[in-house]
């Protein structure tokens, strides 16, 4: 038999009850919450009829409303080579948890058919708005002709837009199946709201970053907040995917789910510069000579405290018993802002020119704020560092002109080529090259 989350007080399923979710809410991931609200498709099951054969139908419908590009899609999102990152990033979310949801729920009419949940309440009977969720030309017949008709139809409907509801608070995060989604007794229909304004700001602008963490957050506390790059809520943590990532290929926009038991509040993290317009420069000739230290830096994050429901975090980089300190909310966005080009035919030593570079440690403990040069490119070698300290080093650097390149895999020039004295030159951080496979 099918287990269904429950408390000892709720009333029975049936009528117009399809679940037993508290009144303040559960949290479930991605899986529960499909066998959750099986009780939907089992009022269709019982009040259409529905054979195996239909099964099939209601299999291909689900797999249609959750693909991108089919006439039945529910996300008309387009991806060309002109996308964004970010639409490419939540573009290829929607498609992977799309089909994979779907194949889940595809399974599910076939099994009800031989091990159906009890209704004690009697027939479901639910009451479901149309929201423009196109069906299949057998799903049609199937639904509304036949021995269909309006129960077995807004039962589907019901179901069907929960799924939707479902892949759509999914697609912020990287590890999505771990993610544990507020449900409360109307199912995730407390998103709408939320991802109204986050679909619309996907489909017809630039989506923002902070827009994407503040969806999720939606999605996990039911809350909204200040602006930010993640959020701590009960039981774990949502940060950038890039904190456990190689930079050069890691995620831009996509959160990670990390779940921490010791954390019991909501808190934004939120980055010390709002506008990094404002913040001081320092030119990238005016650092201090090298230090001599050489072998790779160690890094860790360290948070602050919470002051008025957001906080604070930095990337603490140390190097012989030296400690630099850059604001992680700077480095995450200086990693988002970094172009990563396609591999280049000529790389620096066929410029003929000789490369300038930077030392990493000068540019780390640099006091007077972001790094930036205008006379030209210059390279800083940061091969064999931990992502960290490279993501760090991002944090420390101007965040425009900035390139993101795997040693030998053809890094741009490094001789005086960009620099005409009215903006930033590029600066080029060369980092491992992303392992095989």
């Amino acid at each position: 038999m099918t287990a269904l989350p429950t408390t000892p007080s709720a009333p029975a399923l049936g009528g117009s009850r399809w679940n037993t979710f508290p009144a303040a809410g559960t949290a479930l991931t991605a899986r529960d919450f499909l066998t959750a609200i099986e009780p939907l498709l089992q009022g269709v099951i019982d009040d259409n009829d529905v054979t195996a054969a239909d099964a099939e139908v209601l299999a291909e419908q689900i797999h249609a409303t959750l693909a991108l590009g089919t006439r039945e899609t529910s996300l008309p999102l387009a991806i060309g080579p002109g996308s964004t990152p970010a639409v490419r990033e939540l573009g290829g979310q929607a498609e992977e948890i799309g089909r994979e949801l779907a194949t889940w729920a595809a399974e599910a009419p076939a099994r009800l058919l031989g091990d159906r949940i009890p209704l004690p309440a009697g027939p479901l009977v639910v009451r479901s708005h149309c929201y423009g969720h196109l069906l299949t030309h057998p799903a049609t017949d199937l639904l509304l002709g036949r021995r269909g008709g309006p129960v077995a139809m807004q039962l589907y409907n019901e179901w069907l837009h929960q799924v939707v509801l479902l892949r759509d608070a999914l697609l912020p995060f990287t590890n999505w199946q771990d993610v544990p989604l507020l449900v409360t007794p109307t199912g995730l229909r407390h998103t709408e709201p939320a991802r109204d304004a986050f679909l619309t700001e996907l489909l017809v602008r630039r989506v923002r970053h902070t827009s994407i963490t503040a969806f999720a957050r939606q999605v996990v506390t039911g809350t909204s907040g200040p602006e930010g790059y993640g959020f701590d809520a009960s039981g774990g943590t949502a940060l950038p995917a890039v904190l456990d990532q190689p930079p050069l290929i890691a995620p831009r926009h996509l959160l990670t789910w990390r779940p921490d038991p010791g954390i019991d509040q909501v808190a934004t993290y939120a980055a010390e510069t709002g506008d990094y317009y404002a913040a001081p420069r320092t030119l990238v000739e005016q650092l201090p000579p090298a230090t001599g230290a050489s072998g790779p830096l160690t890094a860790r994050t360290v948070s602050t405290p919470v002051i008025g429901g957001t906080r604070t975090a930095l990337i603490e980089t140390t190097s012989a018993g030296v400690t630099a300190r850059v604001d992680l909310g700077q480095a995450l966005r200086g990693h988002r802002y970094a172009q990563r080009p396609e591999p280049a035919s000529v790389d620096a030593s066929a410029t003929g020119q000789a490369p300038r570079t930077a030392d990493v440690r000068s540019a780390l403990g640099a006091a007077g704020g972001l790094v930036w040069t205008e006379s030209g490119t210059v390279t800083l070698d940061a091969i064999g560092q931990d992502g960290l300290v490279v993501l760090a080093l991002l944090g420390r650097l101007y965040p425009e002109n900035v390139i993101l390149a795997g040693a030998g895999l053809g890094e741009p020039g490094s001789g005086d080529e960009g620099g005409d004295g009215r903006g930033p030159s590029p600066l080029v951080v060369l980092v491992d090259p992303p392992e095989a496979g």
